[in-house]
């Protein structure tokens, strides 16, 4: 499956108020779901001495994939693809490292 095949799937299950001209619902989902990761993570560092068992693996990879679902969402209220998203993001990190600014801090570096 592309990227843009699990965006199309994805708008199916997207019941929200205004899907199609409300960001900021999948925007919060997202904070949302990654705060849900880190807790996770802060879990196994508190909890477990920070030994990554294959359940929680699966665990943090469900949530995973609910932040991926928020991500298609805002993309696609931006009418912007998975693919080209992805695509944008490694020809900036690729330019970054061809330019020897891959490490750092700052948008446009």
């Amino acid at each position: 499956m592309t990227l843009n095949e699990y965006q199309e799937q994805a708008k199916k299950t997207a019941l929200y108020p205004n899907v199609g001209k409300n960001i900021i619902y999948p925007t919060l989902g997202l904070t949302g779901e990654a705060g849900e990761i880190a807790n996770k993570v802060k879990k196994i560092m508190r909890d477990d001495n920070g030994i990554m068992t294959d359940e929680k693996k699966k665990e943090i990879g469900k949530e995973l994939g609910d932040v991926l679902w928020y991500v298609a969402q805002i993309a696609r209220e931006l009418d912007v693809s998975l693919d080209e998203v992805a695509n944008n993001n490694l020809e900036k990190l690729f330019s970054r490292l061809e330019r020897g600014t891959i490490q750092g801090s700052g948008d446009n570096r």
